[in-house]
């Protein structure tokens, strides 16, 4: 007899009871006229995921049931089909990250989360109590287990899952994205899968949420370890698998797209999700006929529509001429509103007003960082006034070393690139000019520039951004230490410089706008170094 289960995966606004409700009901008629017997959601996909510390309000439960009890009420005429719903519960004085299954408009049984993540961007044991029972039920003449999200990147719940006699394991996943993170997610489950014997369904969330992406990427696998289906990228998908008991049957799927492809992708949803869940009318960003106000701007364009793209140039004494030519430029092609704002005057009143102060005093980054505030200035009016929201263009590599000025070229709501490496900032620029050429060439042979003094670049106080990366990649992401990154092969006194600079720029970062995460670690809740501290290797 042959089983059919319907992945949703779904886009979720966290605290959207209502806007959750009508999604999970869309997916499921649905998949419920194209015969579904089972209907899968993300984890929390009514309340939507993580709701971080609204969970601490009994409120938010209150609002959870309501929602649950009208959610109910709207499957109650798909005779026959089981929906699954992930959801938080308030039991006494304990919480739970709970799965329902829901069938005639019932309440079929619930299985709560075992193995709670307390770890990287995770802190889920701040919120939930930690469940040790498995829940299974039949349909078909199969036994069909639940799993929530991390209880498969561990034995107990998988085993307690398979000891009640599973033979398709369900997951409810809210995963997020970070680069190659498909890879790890398809090796751990295989792992379950071979070691148990059953076949896998995993329904992941897709979205943006704050600095986390979810990006799909759902999947299932037979048990053998072998993948069967697996759903769209970075997009609201929903597919549904035949199963011949409880083997799944193979479906077409397209394979993993390149590294650029995806993060690229990443990062539209994520601007997309950030600006449209939170209502702003538009976004506004800086120019400066560089690779990253470049990128940001693509990003931005394909996120949401050029007609809610204003892009802004505010060119000081320093800046190349080249410099607003590759921004006039690139702005036409893309067909956003255009505004030029000199800062000259503004600079100039600036230095009048301090020249009593510095009387003396030789001119150094001072000068430099009174431009970018000058600018930050500017942006942020047009967004108090307008409404729309300023995107910093920032990448890793600067806030990583601290180049990057206060209330200047970090003052914004949204850092589109900050967890971007300058070297990757290049290959995500060449792949959309691939798609179709919207970055004029020499914003990418040119050298990079801040241009806040004559003939500047950003190797006057760097190193090279290709020894740069690799040396704040290996520190930073890969908690290497300076002696283990020296024995690497890295000279020793870039490596001491850089790591000293990642070191004392911790109050910058500490300060800056909440941006999109793609690496396994990114400057934020990845990454709690102290500002005061006197330790050193």
């Amino acid at each position: 007899m042959t089983l059919k289960v319907a992945i949703a995966q779904m886009n979720s606004t966290v605290g959207d009871f209502a806007g959750n409700c009508a999604k999970i009901v869309e997916f499921a008629r649905r998949a419920a006229a194209q015969g579904a017997d089972i209907v899968l959601t993300p984890e929390l996909s009514l309340s939507g995921y993580p709701p971080e510390d609204l969970l601490l309000r009994n409120a938010f439960y209150e609002l959870t049931e309501l929602a649950f009890d009208a959610l109910k009420a709207e499957l109650s005429d798909l005779k026959g089909v089981h929906v699954i719903v992930g959801h938080p519960i308030l039991r006494g004085q304990e919480r739970f990250n709970a799965a329902s299954v829901i069938v005639d408009g019932k309440v079929l049984g619930t299985y709560c989360k075992h193995d709670l993540p307390n770890y990287m961007v995770f802190d889920e044991k701040r919120y939930f109590s930690s469940a040790n029972e498995a829940f299974v039920f039949d349909l078909k003449g199969v036994r069909i287990g639940i799993n929530i999200c991390e209880d498969c990147w561990f034995p107990t719940a998988p085993k307690m899952a398979s000891e009640a006699g599973t033979e398709i394991l369900l997951i409810l996943n809210g995963s997020p994205y970070h680069m190659h993170k498909q890879h790890v997610r398809y090796d751990r489950m295989r792992e379950n899968v071979l070691t148990h014997g059953m076949s896998l369904v995993y329904a992941n969330l897709v979205g943006g949420q704050d600095e986390l992406v979810f990006d799909g990427n759902s999947f299932v696998m037979n048990q053998q370890g072998e993948l069967c289906a697996q759903l769209r990228h970075c997009e609201e998908d929903w597919q549904i698998i035949e199963f011949d008991g409880a083997t799944p049957r193979r479906n077409h799927f397209d394979g993993d797209a390149c590294l650029e492809v995806m993060v690229y992708q990443a990062l539209v949803l994520g601007v997309r999700d950030y600006i449209g869940k939170n209502g702003f009318p538009g976004v506004i960003i800086g120019m400066s006929g560089g690779v990253d106000s470049a990128l940001t701007l693509a990003i931005a364009v394909d996120a949401l529509g050029a007609e809610r793209v204003h892009a802004v140039m505010m060119p000081s004494p320093y800046t190349a001429d080249i410099s607003i030519i590759d921004s006039r430029e690139m702005t036409q092609r893309l067909g956003v509103r255009y505004s030029e704002m000199p800062i000259n005057g503004c600079f100039a009143a600036f230095n009048a007003t301090l020249a009593q102060e510095f009387f003396g005093l030789e001119e150094d980054t001072t000068e430099e960082n009174i431009q970018a505030r000058i600018r930050g200035t500017l942006l942020m009016a047009l967004s108090n006034k307008g409404g729309s929201i300023v995107l910093t263009t920032g990448n890793k590599s600067e806030m990583a070393v601290g180049y990057c000025t206060l209330y200047g070229d970090m003052a914004g709501g949204f850092a589109v690139i900050k967890d971007i490496a300058k070297t990757l900032v290049y290959r995500l620029c060449h792949y959309r000019n691939a798609q179709s050429n919207v970055i004029p060439q020499r914003i990418l042979t040119r050298a990079p520039s801040a241009e806040l003094r004559p003939d500047q670049t950003d190797q006057d106080s760097l190193p090279p951004y290709e020894v740069l990366d690799p040396i704040m990649q290996m520190y930073m992401e890969e908690n290497n230490s300076a002696a283990e990154i020296i024995a690497a092969g890295y000279e020793e006194t870039a490596v001491q410089r850089i790591t000293h600079l990642i070191r004392i720029n911790e109050y910058k970062r500490r300060q800056s706008p909440v941006g999109i995460r793609v690496t396994h670690r990114s400057f934020g809740r990845d990454w709690r170094y102290p500002i005061t501290s006197k330790y050193r290797e």
